[in-house]
């Protein structure tokens, strides 16, 4: 399984009426948690190595109206946290040993300020 953490921001216009870009904001808060394993062969037992933990947040202003290169602004953070190598192993959870993986999870919503939020683009397995 490949479930590398690539995190992706469309441009285009998700929803909108006509073709004007009404993109104030970006903020996005992942956690996610990761196992290092080996798995017996013969048996195929999974013998967790080390328990990963790291956490992703990222908030970015948009200024359509600004020109190419200046649109965007890092507000925070300017550092992320590092992933922490737990002392104790946690238990695999079931669910992560089948799919959908994460990035096969994943919703894009737009969430405007004047109304409901809609899906962009659903999760690629259900």
């Amino acid at each position: 399984m490949n479930d590398n953490f690539y995190p992706s921001v469309t441009w285009a216009v998700p929803v909108n009426d006509g073709n004007v870009s009404k993109l104030t904001g970006i903020h996005r808060d992942q956690s996610f948690t990761t196992w290092l394993v080996a798995t017996n062969m013969a048996t195929n037992d999974i013998i967790i190595l080390h328990t990963i933990k790291w956490r992703m947040r990222l908030e970015i202003e948009v200024n359509p109206n600004m020109p190419l290169g200046q649109r965007a602004k890092l507000k925070e953070p300017f550092g992320q946290e590092q992933p922490q190598v737990l002392s104790k192993n946690e238990p695999i959870v079931p669910s992560a040993l089948i799919k959908p993986n994460a990035n096969d999870a994943q919703v894009l919503m737009w969430r405007p300020k004047s109304r409901q939020g809609e899906v962009v683009i659903p999760p690629r397995c259900r």
